[in-house]
């Protein structure tokens, strides 16, 4: 009987493994359109689908970081200069990209550009702080997503979202997880639709990684950020010492953050090139076996292991 069961299970598995590794023909003809090329997910997807033989279509936010890809990679590569929050840009883009494509179409579109925004409890920040965020990391994948489906349709291709563990299990505060969560509802609303169409959509949902975004400041220079935007009131309920509570320090520490971004980057490609591509890619073994697990759990045990981790304002009951 065990026996048996086993079978299925290692046959079910290998069926798994052979079904996931059957590529799409003709790569070197199909364009892919990546934001947020300049550093970190994008940048390196972009190098990664290059060496693929794929045409790469990197859109960066500033010249100095479409130079530096430019640099790196082959003349099948081109890049536009794309602010996601901006939507003369964003149709200046879609007309650039028209061009490249043709008749061809666009055969996958990788929403990667994305802001964490600033760090510490809702009350710190304002109604400002939240929209920086959700314009960069929801509006702008939504505007981008909109304006460029008519030729992700005639190709009948990809639109790859990167959305975070974060939009599953809320455990910061501001925009970040607001955006991300965002992202999984559009991500789902979209994919259903396109599906009469032939176009598939899939959701990255990456843990901790060290990227250029992550880094721009310390944990602490963020923190002071917020807490200067505090009111009086607020301050003297939180207290001084919570600013720098170890345990706030450590939940937020993403120095610990991965540094393999391939890990990423390779759902991304499989996204874009495989036959039979999955609809939600978890990156990294916190997401698979802590955050995503968590997100399932009851309410409760979810609230009681974040604030075991978190710090305590000075008047909390």
């Amino acid at each position: 009987m065990w026996l048996y069961l086993v079978s299925l299970v290692g046959l079910y598995h290998l069926l798994c493994w052979y079904w996931e590794r059957q590529v799409v023909d003709q790569l070197q003809d199909k364009y892919v359109f990546i934001t947020g090329c300049d550093s970190g997910f994008g940048n390196l997807l972009a190098r990664q689908l290059d060496q693929k033989g794929l045409r790469v279509l990197a859109a960066c936010l500033t010249e100095n970081g479409a130079e530096k890809l430019r640099a790196q990679t082959s003349d099948r590569l081109d890049t536009v200069i794309l602010d996601v929050t901006k939507t003369e840009s964003i149709a200046a883009a879609t007309r650039w990209v028209k061009d490249h494509t043709g008749d061809r179409g666009l055969w996958g579109l990788v929403n990667n550009a994305g802001i964490l925004g600033v760090f510490g409890p809702n009350e710190w920040q304002t109604r400002q702080d939240f929209m920086k965020v959700l314009d960069v990391n929801l509006l702008g994948v939504i505007d981008v997503t909109l304006s460029l489906l008519p030729l992700l349709r005639k190709a009948q291709g990809r639109v790859v979202n990167v959305s975070s563990v974060a939009g599953r299990l809320a455990f910061g505060a501001g925009g970040y997880s607001i955006s991300k969560f965002g992202i999984e509802s559009f991500s789902d609303s979209l994919r259903r639709e396109l599906s009469f169409f032939g176009v598939k959509v899939a959701v990255i949902e990456p843990g901790a990684f060290k990227t250029e975004i992550s880094h721009s400041m310390t944990i602490s220079q963020n923190l002071q950020i917020a807490w200067n935007k505090a009111s009086p009131e607020v301050k003297e309920i939180y207290g001084d010492k919570f600013l720098t509570d170890s345990k706030l320090i450590q939940s937020l520490q993403l120095y610990k953050a991965k540094l393999d971004l391939k890990l990423v980057t390779d759902c991304m490609e499989h996204a874009l090139i495989s036959c039979h591509p999955r609809t939600r890619y978890s990156a990294g073994w916190d997401a698979k076996f802590i955050y995503i697990p968590l997100s399932y759990m009851p309410t409760f045990l979810v609230d009681a292991f974040l604030k075991w981790n978190s710090a305590r304002p000075a008047k909390a009951m």
